[in-house]
């Protein structure tokens, strides 16, 4: 049956053109149920047996949930418990295009064969496809077609005779749309009503999200925040230039605190200050909201002060709250564009981690959540099961923010496990952090190679064969996951041949297949302390792409010839074979090159590589290359507990340089290449030269030691940080330099054809790449791919070429690029605070790297450790404290406090707090009358300086 609607259009040269739509129907689509005899169904999916222990419903029942059930209540759908579910075509549709991260969750479970959840396709049946009447509205025709479609299966199974007990529930928290299901004679009920009706498993209703009516419920009558403009003014706002859109970024160290970033054309783009809750308005971290920007004469300088939400606090906004802001730097040259969120375009919430703040009101349901990220709110949720959840980590979503209440509303999602226990922390933070972690499907991995597994004639066919160079690798102990490889050896012209070997994984992973989606989506493998998060199977980046010593592999090999001077005469791309002759450490390497009994192949070729690599790295340094510095920490892992026995700051050889320099130099290669072939579709990496501003604390502190810091190229900064030398503090270079990586911008991916600005600033280059990692880096296997096709060793396929899915690509890799260093910091401070839980308290001399209002941030280098040494304490008077944010100084007592300066503090893990456990510091010398010096022994009752990590 054939259904279809005729318009006509008009086009932009003034013509008219007709359009036919044509919607097919048919009467031969499978109802799904292994009851029904009518359906001739190959396959079935909703079960005979479809029985939840309920007091509403006490015979077997089908649940269909309308849209809103599917968007509001997707955590109670992914229980266990929830089987037998009809997902309409309908809702799925709608579903898809209100919400991307819910659509996925629902795909998720229509995949898993244990739920039973079926989709019918009701706009194609022919019994269940409706058109919109006159003056109905879209949603109303769907909630239409949904009871349609309900009214349909409970007649087509009624017609069953195996079975007339089977029932269709429809679930929908509609006024309107459950009435006139129930005119209809159709068994309807609230998703809540049927929860709570669930024998096995009561805990289950906590995992429902509240609707309208909850949320007033829990609110009290007092407004506490300004009304939402509604989306209609809210873009003709945005339109007028009345009202600027952006991305909301709560401070971490200041909770009535946070910046909107107001994206501008090109490179064109502003932050705008908000402070106080009020004009903060119930945004959260990441939402896309609406900003007024506030008379010039109202404009304020960013906060100085450490602030934390202390909580938990009556639903009031307290004068003392809003006082703690007024006293920030004055001057005009500080303050800058401020502003006020007046609307919220899109939602960015997720479900958050963290622990439950238990109600001191006894048998309380009602109680707050405290998330494990400090920039996102308490929430307050409902639960019946507070005294299990004591002490655990746990999920919680918000469901709304009511503007009569102080903190969002939200329901229980589930619990991770036991606070402190290293696999639910490290749970905790990959979930944070977005990781994606499950293990690889089924689907990923059946596009995998047959076991054993062997180079074949026709791969040698089409590649170059290696096998006879000296090839070999350099990296980290214990590094499985051997990328790249190295070559040097002397040509008869005098020159030599270096040849940089990289793992040939695009080979395995095809474009389009499951296995090539699935990293994609991952975009980088994520390292953490004693843990590897692999981009693809491990059987790919552990055995059959990793360059081990000893067996041959597949690679994609570029190679130069270069003369003594280190100057390129020709660059040529292959792929080959080739067989490494050793996997050695970078302090292998070194020992190889420093012993000069020593003189096999591998090792001339190690020196070979090193001599030029120094000459490469002289030269990028005098063309304005940066040599920035990190502080950067190894652990000593227990190999039975797994714990942390050592800690110490990463030592770098000069072999870390050497394949540093001709990685750097392959990538700057291949990125010239594939942008010559493919100018308008090439993935490059590009470092943004950072605004003036950004220099301002640096300027500070070379100031402070009468020294000017010129940034007005990279090569200025660079030559004056070289020049940036204190005689008897050989530590404060290293510190400058410290200070100016925290006022780099990040590097990101792009497409070529979407941007004009290509130039490296860090590396002082003007095109740039990433070839040399694709076991770990999605985008490496992007430029393998583009590179193949410019040498003509593969072919290219439509999303390869398309500038804009590239583009979109390369968004996906620069967030989970910066997920996955999060990731990493986040789980070097967890193992930092099990090293110092085993080692009890220490003294350590550090260095001040910021000054604060009230507070000094303090570096450790032998640890590669910062801290903060709050000098108020809520318990006691605070000592005097005069701010200087000019020099930037900190006066205590009469002791000044300046960036650089020498400090001891004690170091200790403050455990009082199970869920934001830090590493304490308080100042042993210089002691400064009134304030506290630390104790020899742990005093938890007493509150001191803290580091929060």
């Amino acid at each position: 049956m054939l259904k279809s609607k005729t318009f006509v259009k008009k086009t932009r040269s003034g013509g008219i053109m007709k359009i036919v739509r044509e919607h097919y129907l048919r009467d031969d689509i499978w109802c799904g149920s292994e009851v029904c005899t009518e359906c001739k169904q190959e396959e079935t999916v909703l079960q005979k047996d479809a029985c939840i222990e309920s007091n509403l419903c006490s015979f077997p029942h089908y649940l269909l949930p309308d849209t809103n059930i599917v968007l509001s209540q997707i955590d109670i759908l992914e229980d266990p418990l929830i089987k037998n579910v009809i997902i309409l075509q309908t809702v799925l549709q709608e579903v898809r295009h209100r919400s991307a991260p819910i659509y996925k969750r629902l795909k998720d479970i229509l995949h898993d064969k244990e739920k039973h959840f079926y989709t019918f396709t009701n706009e194609h049946h022919r019994e269940t496809y409706i058109e919109r009447e006159q003056g109905e509205s879209a949603n109303d025709r769907n909630d239409r077609a949904i009871r349609i479609s309900t009214k349909w299966y409970s007649d087509h199974l009624n017609n069953t005779p195996t079975d007339k007990r089977l029932k269709v529930v429809l679930l929908t928290n509609d006024r309107g749309n459950k009435e006139k299901a129930e005119e209809s004679g159709l068994l309807t009920y609230r998703c809540e009503e049927y929860v709570k009706s669930l024998i096995a498993n009561p805990e289950l209703v906590d995992r429902l999200a509240l609707t309208n009516d909850d949320k007033n419920e829990i609110t009290s009558s007092k407004v506490l925040f300004p009304e939402h403009l509604p989306l209609s003014r809210i873009q003709s706002g945005i339109k007028s230039g009345t009202f600027q859109q952006g991305t909301f970024r709560a401070s971490r160290d200041n909770y009535l605190e946070a910046t909107v970033f107001v994206h501008g054309e090109g490179d064109d783009s502003t932050e705008v200050l908000i402070q106080g809750l009020q004009n903060l308005n119930r945004a959260v971290h990441q939402d896309l909201v609406a900003v007024e920007i506030l008379p010039l004469n109202q404009w304020v300088a960013p906060s100085s002060v450490v602030l934390q939400d202390e909580g938990p606090k009556e639903d009031d906004v307290t004068e003392e709250e809003e006082a703690e802001l007024k006293s920030g730097p004055s001057g005009a040259a500080s303050r800058k564009p401020t502003g006020r969120v007046v609307g919220i375009i899109k939602r960015n919430w997720r479900p958050f981690c963290g622990m439950l703040f238990l109600s001191q009101i006894k048998e309380a349901t009602r109680h707050l959540f405290t998330p494990a990220d400090r920039r996102i709110p308490r929430i307050r949720i409902e639960t019946r099961q507070a005294a299990t959840l004591a002490g655990q980590r746990i999920m919680v979503a918000i469901d709304g923010w009511p503007k009569h209440s102080r903190y969002p509303n939200g329901h229980f999602v589930r619990s991770l496990g036991s606070a402190g226990d290293k696999e639910t922390e490290t749970e905790v933070l990959l979930l944070e952090h977005d990781v994606p972690h499950q293990d690889f499907s089924q689907a990923v991995l059946s596009f995998l190679p047959k076991m054993p597994w062997n180079i074949t004639e026709e791969d040698m066919a089409v590649r170059e064969d290696l096998r006879n160079l000296t090839v070999c690798s350099v990296d980290p102990p214990g590094c499985t996951d051997i990328d790249d490889a190295l070559h040097c050896r002397d040509l008869p012209n005098g020159n030599q041949e270096v040849g940089v070997h990289i793992a040939d994984v695009s080979h395995f992973i095809r474009p389009g297949n499951a296995m090539d989606l699935e990293a994609a989506n991952r975009g980088t493998t994520v390292y953490l302390t004693g843990r590897r998060i692999d981009m693809v199977p491990e059987l790919l980046s552990s055995n059959l792409c990793s360059l081990r010593s000893s067996v041959e592999r597949l690679a994609f090999s570029c190679i130069w010839e270069i003369n003594d001077k280190a100057e390129i005469v020709k660059t040529r791309f292959t792929k080959s074979v080739i067989n490494s002759k050793a996997s050695l450490t970078y302090a292998e390497a070194q020992m190889r090159i420093d012993d000069a009994n020593m003189n096999d192949d591998t090792t001339k070729s190690l020196r070979g590589l090193n001599r030029l690599a120094k000459i490469l790295k002289k030269r990028r340094i005098e063309k304005g290359a940066l040599t920035l510095s990190s502080p950067e920490v190894r652990f000593h892992i227990d190999s039975e507990t797994h714990d942390p026995i050592d800690l110490q700051t990463k030592e770098l050889k000069e072999t870390n340089s050497m394949v540093e320099e001709f990685m750097l130099l392959a990538n700057i290669s291949v990125a010239q290449k594939i942008y010559d072939e493919f100018s308008e579709c090439a993935l490059l990496r590009k470092h943004p030269a950072p605004p003036p501003s950004n220099y301002d604390i640096l300027n500070k502190a070379a100031k402070s030691k009468d020294m000017v810091i010129h940034t007005d190229s990279a090569k200025a900064l660079a030559d004056s940080l070289d020049a940036a030398q204190v005689d008897g503090f050989p530590y404060f270079n290293t510190l400058l330099r410290i200070l100016a990586t925290r006022c780099m911008m990040q590097a990101v991916y792009f497409c070529s054809g979407m941007d004009s600005d290509f130039h490296h600033y860090g590396l002082a280059s003007p095109i740039y790449t990433h070839f040399t990692s694709p076991i770990r880096r999605y985008s490496d296997i992007i430029v393998h791919r583009l590179l193949a096709v410019a040498i003509g060793a593969d072919s290219t396929y439509p999303d390869l070429m398309d500038k804009h899915k590239q583009s979109a690509l390369c968004n996906n890799l620069n967030y989970r690029h910066k997920m996955a260093q999060y990731a990493q910091r986040a789980s070097v401070a967890y193992h930092t605070q099990l090293f110092f839980k085993s080692r009890g308290i220490l003294n350590e001399e550090g260095f001040i790297l910021f000054v604060r209002k009230n507070a000094i941030i303090v570096l450790i280098p032998k640890f590669g450790l910062e801290g903060t040494v709050f000098f108020e304490n809520k318990d006691k008077p605070s000592p005097k404290l005069i701010f200087n944010e000019e020099a930037p100084s900190l006066t205590v007592e009469g002791h000044s406090f300046n960036m650089f300066d020498k400090v001891k503090v004690t170091i200790s893990l403050d455990a009082s707090n199970v869920q934001h456990q830090k590493i304490r510091m308080s100042l042993v010398e210089p002691v400064i009358s009134g304030v506290s010096v630390a104790p020899s022994e742990p005093e938890p009752e007493v509150k001191r300086a803290k580091l929060d990590r």
